[in-house]
């Protein structure tokens, strides 16, 4: 208690502001004075007690004293375990599951080797039915189950392995995305892999942590595209760089469209600023630009704080010279136009596809709401080095994509019983399935979303006869980190009413475009009762009407069952799909022991 009651006294007197711990030490004094302002948001006030980037060293005693019995985690400040450890990465889960973390890394254009794979494992293995993995719609992986008591290990094991959890969270740069066939793409432009990392490397300083970019006055998306699918979504992101060839050198430079992201209040898709840079130019320019949002930006309403929004108070011909400026007087170049002839349709990365490599694949698999149980993570790092090069991709549709695969061992691949689960010849719905993590484990969200999906999918696929590819994202509340407003189908949680009394609910979104001439989805109907009884029937009418999905000949099931001799895509896999148990009961690592259950818990 009495640290909370001198960090507010800090707040309201800032002569007595210690600059060596505050989180106002590497802002200029114009931006100090709107984090000190009266109107400034509650997190300002929470970054100016004490600096996020405080627990790159505070955790490891934490952990120790709590490891020595000498304190508990209910008893840590507040603040601190709450709000402050989000910049090491690690994001309690009060309202769920009180006591643990889930920790969000960096993957850099979602490239993972095998032995990262295994580091992931063991640090989940410990946790038992409570430790797992997620794939993000940033092609980034989360972490479920890591203690407070455990918390400093499990981030030297992560630094170990060369990832880092460091500015994750709160107002940092979220993960890097790029291409997730970067290097083996026939129609790339450029690799983004490299880009990615350089970018990143600027962000955290290798990893380590960089304290002057941890006091944005939001979070913020950068995506690398280099091919006309448009893999990271660059309309999303509040910085998108767009590979193009400029017509009189022949040189790629990057197109760049800013300001897109969701929120409670806004949806906005990104928009040019006729600007372009070179290669060269590209780490620059963002540092540039994350140091101009961090000096310029407002911090006063926090649903106002977005980069968005200082790129529209500025202008974007003085944001631009801003840039430029703080590039050491860079005069950025203007865009360069892009136009073709024919319309490029974006390409499915599930299944077996040539690279440009001659005698190479890469074979996109399927996970199953994104879920990766523990056990999983040791076998798809077996499975990536018996028949590819040992290394992996993850997309933002929150699947794996094993690479660099000779075309004499794509067999042997597809056997796996991994793929079996992982399936690279998913249904038309299955394949286009994204999910948050729903209230299973977040506490913002309203509704459970990953098994309920999965569920729904099945019941679909099993009595529709389905054309193409139908994207359905889930995403628990507003703040759409399963990106509802992207998809074909988008279904976000919100308030509902079922004989009068308040039921989980979700808001129903149709239209979303991804590539090129991306468009955001519109809102078709809210209030709609998650229950399955009412939703999936809704859903059916949808892709008859909307999709032209056709009805089965009748199997003798009722609508939404299976009928006799189908199975379950994931029921059936239900004993395979096993969180790995604690070491304490004498299983292997990444095998099942005498403890196993099912790999989801619904919450229903």
């Amino acid at each position: 208690m009495g640290r909370r009651l001198a960090c507010q006294a800090a707040v309201e007197s800032p002569s007595e502001v210690d600059l060596e711990t505050s989180g106002l030490r590497h802002l200029p004094q114009a931006a100090r004075d709107r984090a000190l302002a009266k109107n400034a948001n509650k997190f300002e006030k929470v970054k100016v007690a004490k600096c996020g980037s405080r627990m790159w060293t505070e955790i490891p005693e934490l952990a120790e004293l709590i490891r020595r019995g000498e304190t508990k985690w209910e008893d840590l400040e507040l603040d601190d375990i709450d709000i402050r450890m989000k910049w090491a990465g690690l994001f309690h889960r009060r309202k769920r599951h009180p006591g643990t973390f889930m920790m969000r890394l960096k993957v850099p254009n979602g490239e993972l080797t095998s032995a990262q794979l295994r580091g992931l494992g063991e640090v989940v293995l410990p946790y038992g039915a409570d430790g797992c993995g997620d794939i993000t719609t940033r092609a980034n992986i989360q972490l479920r189950g890591i203690t407070m008591a455990e918390a400093d290990r499990a981030i030297d094991a992560v630094q170990a392995i060369g990832l880092t959890s460091y500015q994750t969270g709160m107002d940092n740069v979220r993960n890097i995305t790029g291409n997730p066939i970067a290097g083996l793409d026939p129609h790339e432009l450029v690799d983004t892999r490299p880009i990615c990392q350089e970018i990143q490397d600027m962000i955290v300083n290798g990893g380590k942590g960089n304290p002057e970019l941890v006091n944005l006055p939001r979070k913020l998306n950068i995506c690398v595209s280099s091919t006309r699918d448009d893999f990271p979504h660059t309309h999303i992101n509040d910085v998108g760089l767009e590979a193009v060839v400029e017509p009189g050198s022949g040189e790629v430079v990057y197109n760049v469209v800013i300001g897109g992201y969701f929120s409670v209040k806004r949806n906005a898709v990104s928009f040019p600023i006729d600007t372009s840079v070179t290669r060269e130019q590209v780490t620059p320019f963002c540092e540039a630009v994350l140091k101009v949002f961090r000096d310029h930006g407002e911090r006063a309403n926090r649903q106002k704080t977005r980069l968005i929004w200082m790129v529209e108070a500025l202008g974007i011909e003085k944001f631009r010279d801003l840039v430029g400026e703080y590039m050491g007087g860079v005069q950025l170049a203007r865009s360069v136009p892009v136009s073709h002839a024919e319309r490029w349709e974006r390409r499915d990365l599930i299944g077996v596809h040539p690279q440009k490599q001659a005698g190479l694949c890469f074979v996109g698999a399927c996970v199953p709401a994104g879920r990766i149980p523990t056990a999983d993570f040791f076998e798809m790092a077996d499975v990536a080095e018996r028949w590819g090069d040992g290394t992996v991709r993850l997309t933002c549709e929150e699947n794996v994509i094993f690479v660099n695969v000779p075309e004499g061992n794509v067999e042997g691949l597809l056997a796996e019983p991994l793929l079996q689960r992982y399936r690279p010849d998913a249904g038309l719905l299955e394949r286009g399935l994204v999910s948050c993590t729903g209230s299973q484990f977040c506490g913002l969200a309203l509704i459970e979303t990953k098994n309920r999906a999965m569920r729904l999918v099945e019941a679909l696929e099993a009595e529709l006869d389905i054309p193409k590819t139908v994207r359905i994202h889930w995403t628990g509340c507003p703040n759409s980190c399963g990106q509802a407003q992207v998809a074909d189908i988008g279904l976000m949680g919100a308030p509902a009413k079922l004989d009068g009394k308040a039921v989980e609910g979700v808001k129903i979104f149709l239209g979303g475009k991804i590539g090129e001439g991306a468009e955001l989805a519109q809102e078709f109907e809210a209030g709609i009762p998650a229950q399955e009884e009412y939703l999936l029937p809704k859903l059916r009418e949808i892709l008859i009407e909307k999709f032209g999905a056709t009805p089965k000949a009748s199997n003798g099931a009722g609508p939404g069952q299976l009928g006799e001799g189908e199975a379950s895509w994931w029921g059936n896999l239900a004993g395979k799909f096993v969180a790995t148990p604690k070491a304490s009961n004498g299983a292997e690592p990444g095998k099942p022991g005498d403890r196993e259950g099912a790999w989801w818990r619904t919450s229903d």
